[in-house]
């Protein structure tokens, strides 16, 4: 990884849905005051269980959807003020690889359509130039330059997200938000492109947001890893720190949740949540994890804990140390 400097600064993000119904109206808090730094070349991981806010997060750092509230500065540029047409601009630095191989591409398009509309609407000038732009993205995710001229029904699903990923590099953008990338892949598939994506953030020295369920992924593609519950960040520390030294009761039940291999193996110390996730529409007061915490206290209820350091580069969301 590079010399760390803060490259992608979020700050106080914020995303509230407003629903409405026949006499009622109720808003749903799918992010609160979200913030964490990401440093130029490094790869963070956004983890948590669904409806935890993690594709809120991506999609609003890129603007896909509009914060409600915060701010994201991407190399010292405050995205969030951006207007449409420096928006437009400003996309080719930031780009988002989709979880769904198959919904993602036009099945109307050529792959070499797909992947030159970008460097058209970003003004690319010379049809041979775009071309020759898509040949070299598809090269390096390995796959043939006669892609070009067929369309995404004729390929395999892990073939499509490497199409996905060739889009996402063709503008040669600084930024990356890879969401979920091998979660529609069948496990033979994955670990190809696993190692590719990796490959090519060393290769390029992306800056790369990584959402997944999958912590064995995450720890092999993360230097960091963020912790998400219900809109919040609950923990965030270096891959190996967070997954051998949990200090938070949420990642803690996470990382107990994840199946062993071994049938016979010992699974008394498993710590298994009770209760289901709160509604985002209703979220509990003071902190949102402590409907389900097993540590709980009443103060839990009256405070928002702080994501406060403790120790270096480790912090946490709790008002108890356990």
């Amino acid at each position: 990884m590079s010399e760390q400097t803060d490259f992608l600064s979020v700050r106080g993000l914020t995303k509230h849905y407003v629903q409405r119904g026949i006499g009622r109206r109720q808003t749903v808090h799918a992010l609160d005051d979200v913030s964490f730094t990401v440093a130029r070349g490094e790869t963070v991981g956004l983890v948590g269980e669904s409806g935890s806010g993690k594709t809120t997060i991506g999609r609003a750092i890129l603007r896909l959807i509009e914060p409600t509230a915060g701010q994201v500065l991407l190399d010292g540029t405050d995205v969030t003020a951006l207007s449409p047409r420096a928006l437009r601009r400003f996309r080719k630095r930031m780009q988002y690889v989709f979880q769904d191989p198959y919904a993602s591409l036009s099945p109307r398009m050529t792959i070499g359509e797909i992947l030159t509309e970008g460097l058209v609407l970003q003004g690319v000038r010379g049809r041979e130039k775009r071309r020759q732009m898509a040949l070299d993205a598809l090269a390096s995710v390995d796959l043939p330059a006669d892609a070009l001229d067929r369309y995404a029904f004729e390929f395999s699903g892990g073939q499509r997200q490497r199409i996905g990923i060739a889009r996402a590099l063709v503008l040669e953008p600084e930024l990356i938000v890879a969401d979920e990338p091998v979660s529609a892949l069948d496990v033979s598939v994955q670990a190809q492109t696993i190692n590719l994506l990796r490959s090519l953030q060393q290769r390029n020295n992306l800056t790369m947001l990584f959402i997944s369920h999958d912590l064995g992924v995450v720890e092999y593609v993360c230097d960091r890893i963020i912790v998400l519950f219900l809109g919040r960040i609950m923990e965030i520390a270096s891959s190996e720190t967070l997954l051998k030294a949990p200090r938070h009761p949420y990642t803690r039940a996470l990382i107990s949740a994840v199946p062993g291999l071994d049938p016979d193996a010992d699974r008394s110390g498993q710590q298994v949540l009770q209760g289901d996730i709160p509604n985002p529409a209703n979220p509990p007061s003071g902190c949102v994890f402590r409907t389900r915490c097993p540590h709980a206290i009443d103060r839990c209820a009256a405070e928002v804990p702080p994501l406060e350091e403790v120790e270096p580069g480790h912090f946490k969301a709790c008002i108890r140390d356990v």
